[in-house]
């Protein structure tokens, strides 16, 4: 089954929402540039990004005009014709060469190497794990700072699975920082392929096809390559992908995917919304494959428990020690509306306009029957390129109000920023290399305009 994408309202709606997101941007600079020069303790100097500025130009810069220019010009076209296996190729290498680029803007050292050594950063803790039995049941007694052997800022910060991965890397011969970063960037870019899967599997390949250019022209890509967080977003959106592609057995490969990154990120007990919404999205056996996922979701809760690690007692220190650093600092009435500045500037301008096109999708997809059923019915017709971002969107907002997500999110959110992606298919066709254009600015001036901090 495919889908047909219509029109929507008038591109001036779309302009109407691109003026607010510039408008938003432009605010979120201005006041963070006046709070910094007030002496307010951002720490962002670059505020809404967790940046610097400093115009440069690297070896990575002809590629990501090259990547930028072919995608923008051929993107769409690809996506409409090109067979489906070769799509899926063309996008992934295409993915890793724009993320690798984009890196490289800032060198091969300073881009990619050192990017995961420094002190804050999980391969700084890699040489101190000699028996992973002990780092698991160890773990949460030095997630809180100022006392002896605590953990480094994003070690303590996360669950010990994002710790493990890197020592796992290690233990296979694929240590240090040129590894690691690589690993960021081809594991990252598996998104070009597991979320046009995903909208495929649920019945939607047209609107996959129209999605897979926005995708290998991520904006998020800057911080994909190198963070740690590109690996977390691949495991997410492959999890997800593995709950609809096939029945039971691939569901159970997602839930424990999708359980492991429990322990990737605290934050990540939110894409159960995404995972309940790709289950329900499915065309059949939506509570068979809903309870073998949720079982091996638990039976990695049970393995990590077992280890010695608690995942509540290391989610409640974990609110404890984000308060010890600089988050007691971060004004929260800055942040709260900021970080969503920089959601745009990861995510990229077409998300307003997109996701205005999928609501307003919901209208037009019924007749018009009673009101009393006219909700219902809308509802039950919203497909997953509506039902997706908004789920993605729900996830955000409830990170966002929070308070444990001041600053850094163009990173952080990256898991769900892929996702809202996806209200790109609403887009009609005649716009969207311009979509794509706006999209790729957006990263390369970030690039080289910035210094961006993982």
């Amino acid at each position: 089954m495919t889908m047909m994408i219509r029109p929507g309202r008038p591109r001036s709606a779309d302009l109407i929402v691109l003026g607010a997101e510039v408008a938003l941007l432009a605010v979120a600079v201005s006041v963070g540039a006046l709070l910094n020069h007030q002496g307010v303790r951002l720490h962002a100097d670059a505020a809404p990004l967790y940046a610097g500025w400093q115009p440069h130009l690297g070896p990575g810069t002809p590629a990501a005009l090259l990547v930028a220019a072919l995608f923008v010009w051929r993107g769409t076209r690809w996506g409409a014709d090109t067979s489906w296996p070769r799509l899926l190729v063309v996008g992934y290498l295409a993915a890793v060469l724009w993320t690798l680029s984009l890196a490289l803007v800032d060198g091969w050292s300073a881009g990619l190497t050192e990017r995961l050594t420094v002190q804050a950063e999980y391969l700084h803790e890699v040489p101190r794990v000699t028996d992973v039995g002990v780092m698991l049941s160890g773990f949460a007694d030095r997630i809180l700072d100022f006392q002896p052997n605590s953990w480094s800022t994003h070690t303590a910060g996360h669950p010990p699975g994002a710790l493990l991965f890197f020592v796992w890397l290690e233990r296979i011969g694929l240590g240090g920082g040129t590894a690691a970063g690589l690993a960021c960037v081809l594991l990252g870019a598996t998104v070009s392929v597991t979320v046009p899967v995903t909208l495929r599997a649920l019945g939607v390949e047209d609107a996959a096809r129209a999605v897979w250019p926005f995708l290998v022209l991520f904006p998020g890509a800057v911080w994909v390559g190198a963070s740690a967080d590109g690996i977390f977003t691949a495991v997410v959106a492959a999890g997800l992908a593995l709950l609809v592609v096939g029945g039971r057995a691939s569901a159970t490969l997602g839930g424990l995917l999708l359980g492991f990154a429990l322990y990737l990120s605290y934050g990540f007990v939110l894409v159960g919304l995404l995972a309940l919404t790709v289950v329900l999205l499915r065309a059949r056996d939506r509570l068979g494959v809903l309870l073998v996922a949720a079982t091996a979701v638990a039976a990695v809760v049970a393995v990590f428990t077992i280890g010695g690690f608690w995942w509540l007692d290391g989610y409640h220190l974990v609110a404890r020690r984000y308060y010890q650093g600089w988050a007691a600092e971060r004004p929260y009435g800055y942040w709260v509306w900021a970080n969503l500045a920089a959601l745009l500037l990861s995510a990229g301008p077409v998300v307003g306009p997109a996701l205005r096109r999928a609501v307003a999708a919901v209208s037009i997809r019924s007749p018009r029957p009673p009101f009393a059923t006219t909700v219902r019915q809308r509802i039950a017709s919203a497909g997953p390129t509506i039902w997706l971002p908004i789920a993605a969107t729900a996830a955000v907002l409830a990170a966002d109000l929070s308070g444990l997500s001041k600053a850094e999110v163009e990173r952080i959110w990256l898991p769900f920023a892929v996702w809202l992606l996806v209200a790109t298919a609403h887009l009609p066709a005649g716009h969207r290399r311009w979509w794509l254009a706006a999209q790729a600015v957006t990263a390369l001036a970030v690039n080289h305009l910035l210094w961006t901090v993982s």
